[in-house]
């Protein structure tokens, strides 16, 4: 993608997020952080089958999508990227919504354990080089239904 594409897209992802209220979506994420903000449309892989198929054999992926590992306790997390066809960035969250860790443009069909560390609430998987182009780093903060809602740093409102 040229520079003017990635512009474009990184613009048009950051307004979304900035249209974005305070209300929440399941099938949705948004991020913020001091590099910009975006909005993604996610699956959920919140149980164990989902969660060992992932993303695996895909060929593409639209750019304002992704897939949401949601954990039921916080642990140790590791991917690896057997099957899958795409590079991703793989991006690492604790229990409030603070990206923790990124693993930028995951090689596609890798067997390598890619650690995400400790304390991994959930992980959000996204197109490869995409948290870098949309500013998203380590310290921004997610907004979901599925962060805990009592320590989240960027909460859904309240009903």
């Amino acid at each position: 993608m040229g520079r003017g594409g990635a512009l474009g897209l990184m613009t048009g992802l950051m307004v979304l997020a900035g249209q974005a209220g305070a209300e929440c979506s399941p099938d949705r994420v948004d991020l913020k952080g001091a590099g910009g903000a975006a909005r993604f449309t996610v699956e959920i892989a919140d149980r164990p089958d989902l969660q060992s198929k992932g993303l695996m054999f895909r060929e593409k992926m639209s750019l304002s999508a992704g897939m949401l590992f949601v954990f039921p306790q916080p642990k140790h997390a590791s991917f690896w990227m057997r099957n899958t066809l795409i590079p991703l960035d793989m991006i690492f969250l604790d229990q409030s919504g603070t990206v923790t860790q990124i693993h930028a443009n995951a090689v596609p069909q890798d067997e390598t354990a890619i650690d995400g560390g400790e304390d991994v609430a959930m992980v959000l998987e996204i197109n490869g080089g995409l948290a870098e182009r949309m500013g998203i780093a380590v310290g921004s903060t997610m907004r979901s239904p599925f962060v805990d809602q009592k320590t989240a740093l960027w909460p859904c409102a309240a009903p």
